[in-house]
């Protein structure tokens, strides 16, 4: 058994990279579970296996006492003197208690212990490895596939992709090779389970680091990535380098190189714009192929804006479905309210009516409050001479009234007469 066990020890090391002495210990501590258990004994026992022999022996610790309370646990002086003339009190000594039938029990501990850390050996191995391709695109094979997820080998394991990462104008089938991304490893109690996905962004940002070496290099910066999976995707991209062009370099002679993408991505529309600080700019060029005429950015909202556009390319502005749009906010992080120009200036016009009339109403305000207070004044200040020389001023009116009075039943009378006259 000796032999067998160290020629188990040195495999697992070799083959698996599993510390030899991590097994021992593991076995060692297991052993002494097993000692106390079949031999009923709760005493402080240790286990020692010989890495050179392959030998296993269970040793009994007792303390050198003035008085033994406890056989088990607890020894004499007197006794420890005769065993070795150098103990004192509060020593160990340690006495091989090792069963003669222990080598049945040792092997099935050692089996299931060496088992038990083969396994989680390979887990960790697993984990450590695969963790380090977190955020990584990595290819697989797809194995199965059922309701839930598409299952795809990764090698030494078997990664999951759920619904909302499967790109929806594709079918997968057994024993296809993908390129997924890895969007996290979990090291979970039945072992390392690796999440893997086709609709990430960060996907699209990782295949133009396999094609575009001035993408790899840091030369063009991706700077943000707008996408629905599988129809079209937008890529804002800036250069370091003022003697390269950032959409030319991403795209390539004849598009060759953003033409591999899209092949690789199902035939995915791809739309790759400057990237700039003027945030006017940036949306304009975001919602490229339109053209677009003006932005206005909202006072009141400081990520929402106004694209004014031709008329006959609001709908390209707009996109099928509201997508390009949705898309170019999605880029810029702005709220985007695209108008046509025509119906851009019939707003304006009406705000501008809207505040003259405003203007009008607040000018002619004033006029009617100012001669109210003046006229106020006096009439708190008269006295009573002013008062009669008021009835004085009436008393004309009055005579005016009646003469006005008169001079009409005069103009009817003579009406009258005329009347007579005519009969």
């Amino acid at each position: 058994m000796s032999k067998e066990l160290l020629g188990a020890l040195d495999v697992l090391e070799t083959e698996k990279g599993i510390d030899k002495q991590i097994v021992i210990d593991a076995l060692e501590a297991a052993l002494v579970s097993a000692y106390k258990r079949n031999y009923d004994q709760a005493q402080n026992v240790e286990v020692n296996f010989d890495q050179r022999k392959g030998d296993i022996h269970v040793f009994a610790v007792k303390k050198v006492v003035d008085q033994v309370y406890d056989s088990r646990l607890e020894v004499s002086l007197d006794e420890a003197l005769t065993i070795n003339k150098g103990y004192e009190i509060g020593d160990d000594i340690k006495f091989e208690v090792t069963p003669k039938n222990f080598g049945r029990i040792a092997a099935q501990t050692a089996k299931q212990v060496i088992l038990q850390r083969v396994r989680e050996a390979e887990r960790n191995i697993i984990y450590n490895q695969y963790s380090q391709y977190e955020n990584e695109i990595v290819t697989g094979e797809v194995e199965r596939q059922d309701s839930r997820f598409v299952y795809v080998s990764l090698g030494k394991v078997e990664a999951v992709m759920g619904r909302q990462d499967q790109m929806p104008n594709e079918t997968y089938r057994i024993h296809d090779r993908i390129k997924v991304y890895v969007t996290r490893v979990e090291n979970a109690t039945k072992g390392p389970q690796v999440f893997v996905s086709r609709t990430h962004a960060d996907l699209l940002k990782r295949l133009f680091e396999q094609e575009v070496p001035e993408v790899y290099d840091g030369t063009v910066e991706i700077m943000a990535i707008a996408r629905e999976a599988g129809d079209r995707a937008k890529v804002a991209v800036r250069s370091n380098n003022p003697d390269i062009d950032p959409v030319g370099t991403s795209v390539g002679p004849r598009g060759q190189r953003v033409q591999t993408i899209v092949n690789e991505l199902g035939g995915e529309n791809m739309d790759i714009v400057e990237w700039t600080d003027d945030e006017a700019k940036f949306i304009a060029n975001a919602l490229n192929p339109a053209e677009v005429l003006d932005v206005i950015f909202d006072p009141n909202n400081e990520r929402a804006c106004q694209v004014i556009v031709p008329d006959y390319q609001l709908s390209l502005a707009i996109g099928k479905r509201g997508q390009n749009a949705r898309l170019a906010a999605k880029l810029t992080g702005y709220k985007i309210d695209i108008k046509s120009e025509s119906e851009a200036s019939a707003i304006m016009e009406a705000d501008q009516a809207t505040s003259d009339a405003a203007t009008t109403e607040s000018s002619d305000a004033p006029a009617v409050d100012t001669p109210e207070e003046p006229a106020t004044a006096p009439v708190d200040e008269t006295t009573e001479t002013p008062a009669a020389e008021t009835e004085t001023t009436e008393a004309p009116a009055t005579s005016d009234v009646d003469d006005s009075a008169a001079t009409d039943t005069d103009a009817t009378g003579d009406a009258t007469d005329n009347g007579d006259d005519a009969e």
